[in-house]
């Protein structure tokens, strides 16, 4: 998955759910070993979106006039100044990789989280190591970044220590739907002198979310159950109101069997079998020992309708828990898995 993981829209949901998903997510876990490796035909079905390629590199943009100054709020509510478009940028957080890279800003980054793992180019920058727990600012120093891009997950005392220090911060909000994602790419095309790349890339983005809201627009809905974190299977954690996994479900035309929980909790087998979802998904990575198979074996879930017709679904953790590009690609996977009649076709 990844260190800026898409929990629940706020801080202090977020702090107390890394403890929960250290078997789940890279980012509590910062590369837990797992039990045993999912394969990928049990669990991640091909994407049928290309957002999973890379840009193409832009060159970095020229010196810019002094008078050609960038200010611009933060998700923290700071005002940011810079001279002009960075040039030296330090990433925090492994959505903000991808979205540097996906804008053409990839050659501007010279350093990045331990868990900024995609693209596959980003895993050539400098590593600055852990974003969990205290900074290795003298890394951080070592590379001479005009711009430390921070991501909602980046805890207070790192920002203050990095303002202290004089290095030029800017903290990326979590959106909290695609609008959100969308002024966030068009903000990082700002501070690097990427926007026209930016708005590019957000038209096209924008289009592919509004082609699967509008085949799904007259579909009855379906009831859908996604898991989070499965270690418990008579109450596994699941994700509610309040979450980019309830808005991608409910785009894709699902209806959340947990859409009365608020952000993540956990939900019994009684409840989940009363409420008899017709498709559960769960995230897939090679650190969740769940598969499609070993869901249907559980005691007790044979019953589930989803189960008896075959539809459980992996989807890769990182496209559902990293708000970036890849999101896109997550809500076009779930569409197929919650509405075949509608997509299969164009995905087989």
């Amino acid at each position: 998955m990844d260190t800026h993981a898409f929990w629940p829209l706020g801080r202090s949901n977020q702090v107390s759910l890394w403890r929960l998903l250290s078997l789940l997510v890279p980012v509590a876990l910062i590369s837990t070993a797992c039990a045993r490796q999912p394969t990928a035909e049990s669990q991640v079905e091909p994407a049928p979106s290309p957002t999973s390629q890379v840009v193409e590199q832009a060159p970095a943009p020229p010196e810019a006039p002094a008078d050609e100054s960038i200010t611009l709020v933060d998700g923290v509510g700071r005002q940011v100044t810079l001279p002009g478009p960075a040039k030296r940028i330090v990433s925090l957080a492994p959505s903000n990789t991808e979205i540097l890279f996906a804008l053409g800003a990839g050659a501007q980054l010279v350093g990045r989280d331990d868990i900024s793992d995609y693209p596959p180019e980003a895993q050539a920058v400098t590593s600055i190591g852990s974003t969990y727990g205290q900074l290795n600012s003298e890394a951080i120093l070592a590379l001479e970044p005009d711009l430390v891009l921070a991501a909602d997950i980046t805890a207070p005392e790192q920002v203050q220590t990095l303002e202290s220090l004089g290095v030029p911060l800017f903290l990326l909000p979590n959106p909290a739907d695609f609008e959100g994602l969308f002024d966030n790419l068009e903000t990082v095309g700002r501070l690097t002198g990427h926007l026209d790349q930016a708005e590019a890339l957000v038209e096209e983005l924008r289009a592919r979310v509004e082609a699967v809201t509008d085949k799904v627009a007259s579909a009855d809905p379906v009831r859908v159950f996604y898991e989070v974190d499965g270690t418990d299977p008579t109450a596994p954690w699941t994700t509610g109101a309040g979450t980019f996994q309830d808005v991608l479900m409910g785009l894709a035309g699902g209806e959340n069997i947990a859409g009365d929980i608020q952000g993540w909790g956990q939900m019994n087998l009684e409840t989940i079998v009363a409420r008899d979802p017709q498709v559960i998904i769960f995230g897939a990575g090679p650190w969740v020992p769940t598969t499609a198979e070993s869901l249907a074996a559980r005691t007790g879930w044979d019953i589930i309708s989803a189960v008896q017709t075959g539809r459980v679904h992996g989807i890769d953790t990182n496209w559902v828990d990293r708000p970036g590009p890849r999101l896109v690609d997550a809500l076009e996977q779930i569409a197929v898995f919650i509405h075949p009649e509608l997509f299969g076709e164009e995905t087989s």
